[in-house]
């Protein structure tokens, strides 16, 4: 039986691996829109820093989900799921194709395949969290969930202070483990669109140095006066541990944030915030690599092919 639900790709990658302009590139010549699956780019202020698109950059296609929230509010992988699938259908009533495009493994999969039915974000038992984190380390925290769900903590890493934070937050809730809810996990009704899931996984060293050749572009267009600003917003001048929020997590804020405190030089800022971005792609390429029905490509070898992936998923007989 043929699927007769219209079309959508979502195209994975890790940072700097040349989602946005494929994507544009792609929208321009079948009739697409962009839905961004990004967790730094739904935030208003992160803008050089988070790689977000320009106006120039977005080719005249209207991208959706970027600044949905200030950087001292909370924004969830459930409430981006509701958000985005209201994109979509906004998207298929205007007759244009949804592109789903972006990096971040949690958002991407809590629309695609569902998120459990889990307790919302709790501020009191995070803020507890993350003092206990400041004393201890985040590496005695993984621990402290080893024990307790040992499944999760296998799955994430001891460095991830945000996945790390939300899994023991929901034992605290919920006197049950993480683990627990995503296998009870009821599907959700199923997407108003067939997707084709495709991935860009560039060989490391060339990513490293696309990351590298952009983080430098990103001082150069302003990086740290942007930075400047955010922490002169009087939220989070109010805020009682502004780098433990979710929006100063993403890679190079926290940095930046640092070497504006004065805590390191100029060169080792650099140097943390490229190794930071170097990680992050890492942990986005493992996760990419796993996923079940999605082929992978190297952009710099493979563009044809996946022009050719696209267009036999398009113009195929439904």
């Amino acid at each position: 039986m043929h699927d007769t639900r219209p079309p959508a790709i979502a195209l994975f990658g890790p940072t700097a691996s040349g989602k946005t302009a494929l994507a544009v590139r792609w929208a321009q010549a079948r009739g697409g829109e962009v839905v961004s699956v990004d967790s730094a780019l739904v935030y208003r202020g992160l803008d050089i820093g988070a790689a977000k698109p320009t106006i120039a950059e977005r080719g005249g296609i209207a991208h959706h989900l970027l600044d949905v929230r200030d950087p001292w509010q909370a924004y969830s992988a459930a409430d981006f799921a509701v958000d985005a699938r209201a994109a979509i259908d906004a998207v298929l009533a205007r007759g244009r194709m949804p592109i789903l495009v972006g990096g971040t493994g949690l958002y991407m999969r809590a629309l695609l395949d569902g998120l459990s039915d889990m307790p919302p974000a709790d501020a009191a038992v995070r803020e507890a969290l993350a003092a206990r984190a400041r004393d201890v380390g985040w590496a005695a925290l993984h621990r402290d969930l080893a024990q307790a769900d040992p499944i999760a903590a296998a799955r994430i890493h001891a460095t991830d202070a945000q996945r790390i934070q939300r899994a023991l937050e929901v034992l605290q809730l919920t006197g049950m483990p993480l683990t627990h809810w995503q296998q009870r996990a009821a599907m959700r009704p199923r997407l108003p669109v067939r997707v084709l899931r495709l991935a860009l996984a560039p060989p490391r060293a060339e990513l490293h140095v696309r990351i590298g050749r952009r983080f430098d572009a990103m001082l150069d267009a302003g990086f740290l006066d942007e930075v400047r600003a955010l922490r002169a917003l009087p939220a989070l001048q109010a805020h009682p541990s502004p780098l433990e929020l979710p929006a100063l997590r993403a890679v190079g804020y926290r940095q930046a944030w640092q070497y504006l405190d004065g805590a390191t030089n100029a060169d080792t800022f650099r140097a943390h915030a490229i190794a930071a971005t170097r990680q992050l792609a890492k942990r986005q390429t493992t996760w990419l690599r796993g996923l079940f029905d999605t082929r992978v490509f190297d952009p710099g070898t493979q563009m044809h092919a996946l022009d050719d992936a696209l267009a036999l998923f398009l113009d195929r007989r439904r």
